[in-house]
């Protein structure tokens, strides 16, 4: 394991926008003439999303980025999204056959400024370098919907070399309560629904988890359980059906790649109960310093493993390193039989077979809050290099600041920080599925 925390915070040039134009509110971007997207045509998304984070009224940012140019992005992503597998299998591999680098990102929650200097800092996409992100685009932060397009435009560029898998709130039920929608119906009013309902689309198609390089498993919460069916005892004159066991506490054990592949991705909340739970363990669990696998109950959803779990894992499937996120500062400060997320990162589970990480992104998270004291975390990203892939390498920043002022989303001093404790059972996934069936791209 390496670390590296002497990243200079960013200077007042990186902190205030370069950007020279004179009114790009004038200039609506546009999609490239021969549909291909390009590295300078991607600076200059950055460099017009940078500028009007700072010089444009959320209620003008459709003069910027056009509903048809936001719909277009978003649709040309989805498309490539959706044909991905549950779990994506990473080959780091570079034409010539050496070995690339992979940079892993956890939580970036809107977080627009933080997201640009960290693809700056860490050395853009490209043949050398690989990213693969964790989830947690949108919420919270102020700027979900510019950091969302910004990476799916790398996607769109690059689609075998950027990777972006789904986190928590990437679903209906969370940004309703956190901003997300909020902040999309205050910068596109009347046409607000529609962006907004291309974005659930595409949050259904972003992949749960990846393995790079075949030894190290990322997802955005972790582990998962399997859902195993048993046969029924036979009822005369009714026909066979299965049972599902998989939620049931007293016969839990660690699910499969098989099982992970199988699961259902494309819902908008992933269910707390019922035969598909695999989506939700995945975007939900988290690690605990008891053995064991059971519910989630803080939660309401997914799991809790320890670290007999983590090692039954690794061992398993002969993986080195599972990277999750998921918790941030404020999740952490309740649960003091973990690490802090000063560094953005703790190792949470040391066993023979390897280790497991959590990581987060965001730093000086969250944006809005209703205390003069703040968490002010370091936010960081993780990089593995050839050959072996298997040993971090740590990269601790700061936010850049000063940060645009701007208005929150939601109601900061009323919705909780912490994932914990949300009603999650409220969740009407029988509405989710009706919503989710009236989309059309």
């Amino acid at each position: 394991m390496s670390e590296s925390n002497d990243n200079p915070q960013p200077s007042s040039s990186t902190a205030e926008d370069p950007t020279t134009a004179t009114d790009q509110s004038t200039t609506p971007l546009s999609w490239p003439p021969d549909g291909d997207l390009s590295r300078d045509w991607i600076r200059n998304f950055t460099s017009v999303l940078s500028w009007s984070s700072r010089h444009v009224p959320p209620s003008q940012l459709p003069s910027v980025m056009t509903p048809v140019f936001l719909q277009r992005l978003i649709l040309t992503a989805s498309n490539i999204l959706h044909k991905e597998p549950n779990c994506v299998r990473v080959d780091p591999t570079k034409a010539d056959g050496e070995g690339a680098s992979v940079v892993v990102v956890g939580d970036v929650h809107g977080q627009l400024h933080d997201v640009i200097f960290l693809l700056e800092d860490a050395g853009f996409p490209g043949e050398d370098r690989f990213f693969v992100f964790n989830g947690d685009y949108v919420d919270r932060g102020a700027w979900g919907l510019e950091t969302f397009v910004l990476l799916l435009a790398w996607k769109i560029f690059l689609p075998h070399r950027v990777f972006l898998l789904r986190g928590n709130h990437e679903s209906k039920y969370c940004t309703s309560i956190y901003g997300f929608e909020q902040e999309i119906m205050a910068k596109y009013g009347d046409q607000g629904q529609m962006v907004y309902r291309k974005c659930l689309r595409c949050f259904e198609g972003l992949p749960l988890a990846s393995i790079i390089a075949g030894c190290v498993y990322t997802a955005h919460g972790g582990l998962f359980r399997s859902v195993t069916t048993a046969p029924p005892k036979k009822q005369k004159g009714k026909k066979k059906s299965r049972k599902i066991v998989g939620n049931m506490s007293d016969a839990m054990k660690l699910g499969s790649f098989d099982e992970l592949d199988r699961a259902r991705r494309t819902v908008l909340d992933p269910p707390w109960q019922g035969a598909n739970l695999i989506p939700g363990d995945v975007l939900w669990s988290d690690p605990s310093n008891k053995p064991g696998l059971s519910p989630n109950t803080d939660r309401g959803i997914g799991l809790l493993w320890g670290p007999d779990m983590t090692e039954e894992f690794l061992y398993k499937y002969q993986i080195k390193l599972i990277i999750r996120s998921h918790e941030g500062p404020d999740a952490r400060d309740k649960r003091h039989e973990l690490g802090g997320m000063e560094k953005g990162y703790t190792i949470d589970h040391v066993v023979t077979s390897g280790q497991l990480i959590t990581l987060f992104s965001a730093p000086d998270y969250p944006q809005f809050q209703a205390t003069e004291e703040r968490h002010n975390n370091q936010g960081a990203y993780i990089v593995l290099n050839p050959p072996d892939y298997s040993t971090p390498v740590f990269r601790s920043f700061e936010a850049v600041r000063p940060r645009p002022k701007v208005n929150a989303y939601y109601d900061f001093e009323e919705v909780i920080d912490s994932d914990e404790e949300l009603d999650l059972k409220s969740m009407d996934n029988g509405s989710s599925h009706q919503a989710n069936s009236s989309m059309s791209d």
